[in-house]
């Protein structure tokens, strides 16, 4: 079964509100095996709707509306698919008790057009609004399926959730599980990744592979398809297991995780505090650690040395260092890291440095950078990269290789335990 989601109203258009219905019923959907090919969004206007549902018929055989069943002119979704199926509208009684009981609950006077919310599309199975007024409802015609629901989420995600997920399960013959996960990669670009596993995408089947760049990192959805979860995460886990094979050392996490998260989340299991000396990030670093909740119990303290003189004075780098090396250089970053840990009495020190333009500084082009980590007890490592991209992009990579740095310095620590 292939479906499409429509999603009715000019206010997403608009971009008033963000259509989460799509994502909420495209995971139902996902979870019964069902492919969800298109999501498409039309405005409050029947002749458009009508031209988005023959589309639609065209190449879905499930198609799913949201939006339109309310009791003003504007909602049409109803009407405009009782039209073009020839069917026509007729009360559900148990819908239009349930309104009028609403209204003499709250002492309220019901007008003619919150009768409207009652009417469903003749023949239809109702799906009935646990949290509103109009009734959801499903019908087959000929080979294919539509599912009409209301447009508010409140409303929406039970009804789909409680009622129509059962309603679909019921007109599955041979149901089908889909198991998806993301593989999460740093320190490699998407064109370098995919050469490495050309081979394996082309021959993808089940599970199918999808590469997604996305702000210097980079990432693969794996997508298996079977009638036992079980099943479909073992054949996850043997995709896996090749890309690792080829890739492995760029992975840092998994699903929605996020390289802060990751950072975090070791600094905390393994009981350590960290300080940063940031010159070209600017406290950028330290700003995104402060954003994760119980970042005090980890962040020492840090300072923003942009100037050389708060490098030597406060930071106590070396004049011979500047003077010989520069402040975009290997040496800088190593005794700021080591510096700034002393300063703050943490166990971990990172620092940043580099040109982040529109200049080049001390002969050195922009995108250089340096990244000092200090961990207590072990030598200290300085990470050189070139990057590319304007002044912001280069600032926010480096931050991301910083966290990048962090973990994989963890990870090896723990291993090694």
């Amino acid at each position: 079964m292939n479906a499409e989601i429509i999603a009715v109203g000019t206010e997403l258009l608009l971009g008033q509100i963000v259509n989460t219905n799509a994502q909420f019923i495209s995971k139902q959907l996902a979870d019964l095996g069902i492919n969800v090919y298109y999501h498409t969004v039309v405005g409050d206007n029947p002749g458009r709707l009508k031209a988005a549902l023959e589309t639609a018929e065209t190449r879905s055989n499930l198609i799913i509306f949201t939006g339109g069943l309310g009791p003003t002119k504007d909602d049409l979704t109803k009407e405009t698919i009782a039209a073009h199926l020839g069917k026509k509208l007729v009360f559900d009684e148990e819908a239009l008790k349930s309104i009028e009981a609403y209204f003499v609950r709250t002492n309220r006077t019901m007008t003619e057009n919150n009768r409207k919310q009652a009417l469903i599309l003749e023949g239809s199975h109702v799906l009935p609004n646990d949290n509103g007024m109009a009734p959801g409802m499903a019908l087959s015609v000929k080979d294919r399926m539509y599912m009409l629901l209301p447009g508010p989420p409140s409303e929406m995600e039970p009804m789909m959730a409680h009622y129509g997920y059962d309603f679909l399960l019921s007109k599955l013959s041979d149901r089908e599980q889909i198991v998806s996960r993301v593989l999460r990669f740093f320190g490699i670009g998407e064109a370098a990744l995919e050469t490495e596993i050309d081979d394996i995408i082309e021959r993808q089947t089940n599970p199918t592979i999808a590469p997604l760049a996305a702000d210097g990192e980079v990432t693969l959805r794996l997508t298996a398809k079977h009638a036992s979860v079980s099943e479909a995460e073992r054949l996850l886990d043997l995709a896996e297991a090749e890309i690792r094979s080829r890739v492995g050392e760029f992975l840092y996490g998994y699903d929605e995780t996020s390289l802060l998260e990751e950072a975090m989340k070791l600094l905390k299991q393994q009981g350590l505090t960290i300080a940063a000396a940031e010159s070209l990030t600017g406290g950028m670093f330290q700003q995104q650690i402060t954003s994760v909740s119980g970042a005090s119990q980890i962040l020492k303290g840090g300072v923003v040395c942009y100037t050389n003189e708060v490098k030597a004075n406060i930071l106590h780098v070396k004049q011979e260092t500047i003077d010989k090396e520069g402040v975009v250089s290997e040496a800088c970053a190593s005794e700021l890291a080591l510096n700034v840990a002393d300063l703050m009495g943490s166990k971990i020190g990172v620092s940043f440095t580099g040109v982040a333009g529109p200049d080049e500084q001390e002969g050195k082009p922009v995108g250089t950078v340096y990244i000092g980590l200090h961990v207590e007890g072990q030598p200290t490592y300085v990470k050189k990269l070139l990057l590319g991209g304007n002044r912001d992009s280069v600032r926010r990579r480096a931050v991301k290789y910083g966290f990048y740095l962090l973990i994989k310095r963890l990870t090896e620590t723990q291993a090694a335990e």
